[in-house]
């Protein structure tokens, strides 16, 4: 499922620090990344990316987001152990990994189990989905994707 060129799905989610974020009322492009879970290699790899890129990507005027199913509170260990300066939205219900279509069926050692895809969505000031990156991997995507938003 693309949703390249289509107008992204809204959502409001609870964050770590306790707000809620919702899509349609942020002011500029935004990044949306999903991530499996908190503080796995890959997920903690790829946080750190975002997290050393956040001045830059403000400096483009583009918001950072990052999505997962778990709770505000392991976000809130997660952001905490290692410094990240990103928020992490709460997607406790699924229905915003749904909405992107990166609940997915997924196969590790000849186990199928339903998860989370890693991926990017960057959508432009107008809520459109300008361009998507599925089955993310995490070395050199955050410089991609930064290349990407200096480009809106």
């Amino acid at each position: 499922m693309s949703l390249q060129d289509q107008e992204a799905p809204d959502f409001t989610l609870p964050r770590d620090g306790g707000d809620d974020v919702t899509l349609s009322a942020i002011d500029g492009p935004v990044v949306l990344y999903f991530y499996p879970r908190d503080d796995t290699p890959g997920c903690t790899k790829e946080a750190l990316g975002f997290t050393d890129a956040v001045d830059d990507f403000a400096a483009a005027g583009v918001t950072v987001l990052g999505i997962s199913k778990d709770t505000v509170a392991k976000h809130e260990k997660f952001r905490d152990k290692h410094g990240l300066k990103i928020a992490l939205l709460s997607d406790s219900d699924g229905a915003v990994c749904e909405a992107y279509g990166v609940w997915v069926e997924k196969n590790m050692y000849g186990k199928t189990s339903m998860g989370i895809e890693r991926a990017t969505f960057l959508i432009d000031a107008d809520g459109k989905v300008v361009r998507e990156w599925r089955k993310v991997k995490v070395p050199g995507h955050v410089d991609e994707v930064l290349e990407a938003a200096r480009a809106l």
